[in-house]
């Protein structure tokens, strides 16, 4: 395909842009990333938010990260609890805290609400599980905080007790054992205990449902929600860990997966709300992954929500030609990074089904990564995306862990 042919898709990454290009204003709008840890993607993230924001109307941003840690950095953005040091250490994880751009995003959203009304507030929001690589971690967290919002709220009798929730809880190390990722047999899953945590968890939880109508703040009840979803998800995760099925692994990646739509929906349900995350995780096409000799295949987040909000989601994929510090090189000119990687700008943005169809009679192949956390962007997923953000190079020395620099075309 000519360059001549890829400047015909081709728009600034802008808000107005994005609106022109999508037709429509999307309940839910996902940027993904094909790598994690580079801060000229979260700078463009950035830009793009303000510019939905302020232009756009919407007003939430929901990362790939801890959906209850998050609520430390909602906290601080909308009334300036906490100090900024102290909300990037605990309200972020899967080390995101330390990125510069983050704090920026944070620092720019805290200093919008100052000077605004509540009701003209953007928040900020996790939608991932609190898991990890190496595990997912205790219900406690999330059913204590559920079962404190009820205590004052329905009868007595209808509530198991405080200390009896605590007793079948256990220490936390029963459920926070890194060798249960990879040793059903060590997880706590499927103990007695956790199976009445499960059935103790869909009663309160039926409960919350009884209590929509009821006066009070809704981000209290909202919170509320959060914590039933969030229990109801880690006690599904623990028995799925405890499983003995070789599917193991996929069910894993799934439960994940529909924590994160969850997450979403619940969200979209009160603003507009841009959601940045990797890829993978808001592709519409079934995700796929080679482990251990085995295949899993499971549907991503992002095809989850679809099914719910139909036009009312959106995908824009990032692409990138050169990570230099990573050994990413230049692309190609067979793959689908070395046809954009011919453009002279910098930075823009491809009308995906457009670039689709220009595509269809001589089809790119897949870049080979020699980086693995980094996944170029699969040709045939193309046709499934509403538009491609095309980053041409990433600099070549980022300081501090992260990275600071910022991406061209930012404000």
């Amino acid at each position: 395909m000519a360059t001549t042919d890829i400047k015909d898709t081709a728009h600034p990454v802008d808000a107005p842009s994005v609106m022109r290009l999508l037709k429509r204003r999307p309940r839910l709008l996902a940027l993904g990333e094909p790598a994690h840890g580079e801060d000229p993607l979260l700078h463009l993230r950035n830009d793009l938010f303000r510019g939905l924001v302020e232009e756009g109307g919407y007003r939430t941003i929901a990362l790939e990260t801890d959906c209850l840690a998050a609520q430390l950095v909602d906290d601080h953005v909308t009334r300036g609890t906490g100090t900024l040091d102290e909300v990037m250490e605990h309200g972020f994880t899967h080390g995101f805290g330390a990125s510069a751009a983050n704090r920026d995003l944070v620092r720019w959203m805290r200093t919008h609400n100052a000077s605004r009304p509540t009701t003209d507030h953007i928040h900020f929001a996790g939608f991932d599980g609190p898991l990890e690589i190496t595990g997912a971690e205790s219900p406690r967290r999330a059913l204590t905080a559920l079962h404190t919002y009820l205590a004052p709220r329905v009868a007595p009798d209808l509530l198991p007790a405080a200390s009896r929730l605590d007793d079948l809880l256990g220490p936390d190390t029963l459920w926070t054992n890194p060798a249960a990722m990879l040793n059903p047999k060590e997880s706590h899953g499927l103990s007695p205990e956790a199976k009445e945590l499960r059935l103790l968890t869909d009663d309160l939880t039926t409960l919350l449902a009884t209590q929509v109508p009821a006066p009070g703040p809704r981000e209290t009840w909202t919170r509320a929600h959060l914590h039933a979803r969030t229990a109801t998800g880690l006690l599904r995760y623990h028995a799925a860990m405890a499983t003995l099925s070789e599917d193991r692994m996929a069910q894993l990646l799934a439960l994940r997966a529909r924590m994160m739509a969850d997450n979403l929906l619940a969200l979209t349900e009160h603003t507009p709300t841009l959601a940045h995350a990797h890829n993978a995780h808001l592709q519409r096409p079934r995700s796929t992954l080679h482990m251990a000799g085995r295949h899993h295949a499971w549907w991503s987040a992002g095809a989850l929500v679809e099914t719910h909000l139909n036009q009312d989601y959106a995908f824009l994929a990032t692409a990138l030609g050169t990570i230099p510090h990573r050994g990413v090189t230049t692309p190609s000119p067979t793959t689908l990074e070395g046809l954009l990687y011919d453009f002279p700008d910098t930075l823009y943005l491809i009308d995906a089904p457009r670039l689709s169809k220009a595509l269809h009679d001589r089809p790119p192949t897949l870049r080979v990564s020699p980086y693995y956390g980094y996944a170029p962007l699969d040709p045939s997923h193309v046709a499934s995306l509403d538009g491609i953000v095309f980053l041409r190079d990433i600099p070549q020395t980022q300081p501090g862990k992260g990275g600071t620099g910022r991406s061209q075309g930012g404000r």
